[in-house]
């Protein structure tokens, strides 16, 4: 087997002849977390799981600190994946900063990747005043992970529910607080910084798939305002508020965001 399959564990469901739908996870995440998507999509789609080098159940042996400090490190993972199943016509499915790496991947494989979907997106989580709101001040997120280094188990526990949104089932805080806790700190750290303290607003305008925003009404990282402003820099894109609370629709809000998302697709 294909050495990128392994290290990436990468699974596929449904019809191979159907249009191919790559499922990219979060910080901190694994492919685990689409599983509520999966009824909606797999009758009409090709659907490609993974985890990231790091994450979930990947070859953890060929991670590094160099390649994964960049969000182009994770790029390069699904670039890999797309080049070893020679994939065509592609949408990517990214929650959170993943779908910042499928922009990424696109610029890179413009004729691969038609489309993006974005779940909860932010191409920068510092603010940048005047010009723009991240949502937090680089003090802020130096603290938080800080509090990595100090209270490893206390940092996900805090984290955990600021993302998943009180409002929001226990069982699903605590199954992320878990993801967190299981992902190896030195891993989780270099992927916090490279998540927290990135700025890919520049790329925006220069992508070209059609583009699917989903935004939560009430999110802690990334408030309506970042997916109005992603909007508008991007070209060919709509946007979507979900009556929602939390970072994660694709687990909380799953029924209400797979026909958007059906609908955007046909």
């Amino acid at each position: 087997m294909n050495n990128t399959i392994i290290r990436n564990n990468v699974k596929t469901l449904g019809n191979p002849s159907n249009p191919t739908l790559i499922l990219a996870h979060g910080f901190g995440c694994d492919q685990n977390m689409w599983r509520f998507m999966l009824p909606a999509l797999q009758e009409s789609f090709y659907l490609l799981l993974f985890d990231y080098v790091g994450s979930g159940q990947s070859k953890l042996a060929d991670y590094t600190t160099e390649k994964y400090s960049s969000l182009d490190g994770y790029a390069q993972d699904i670039i890999d994946i797309i080049e070893a199943l020679e994939l065509h016509d592609v949408t990517i499915v990214g929650h959170s900063v993943s779908a910042t790496v499928a922009g990424l991947v696109s610029l890179q494989l413009p004729e691969v990747v038609k489309k993006i979907i974005m779940i909860c997106p932010s191409p920068c989580f510092l603010n940048d005043p005047p010009a723009y709101e991240g949502g937090f001040e680089r003090s802020d997120l130096e603290e938080l992970l800080g509090l990595m280094d100090k209270n490893y188990i206390g940092w996900a526990n805090y984290l955990a529910p600021l993302v998943m949104g009180t409002a929001n089932s226990a069982a699903l805080i605590g199954e992320l607080s878990d993801s967190f806790c299981s992902t190896d700190p030195i891993v989780a750290k270099t992927f916090a910084h490279t998540t927290f303290f990135s700025d890919y607003r520049n790329m925006l305008p220069r992508l070209t798939p059609s583009t699917l925003i989903l935004q939560s009404r009430s999110d802690n990282l990334a408030g309506i305002h970042i997916g109005q402003y992603m909007q508008q820099q991007i070209t060919n894109s709509e946007l979507h508020i979900v009556e929602a609370q939390g970072h994660c629709l694709h687990m909380t809000h799953y029924d209400d965001i797979a026909p958007m998302i059906l609908a955007f697709l046909e």
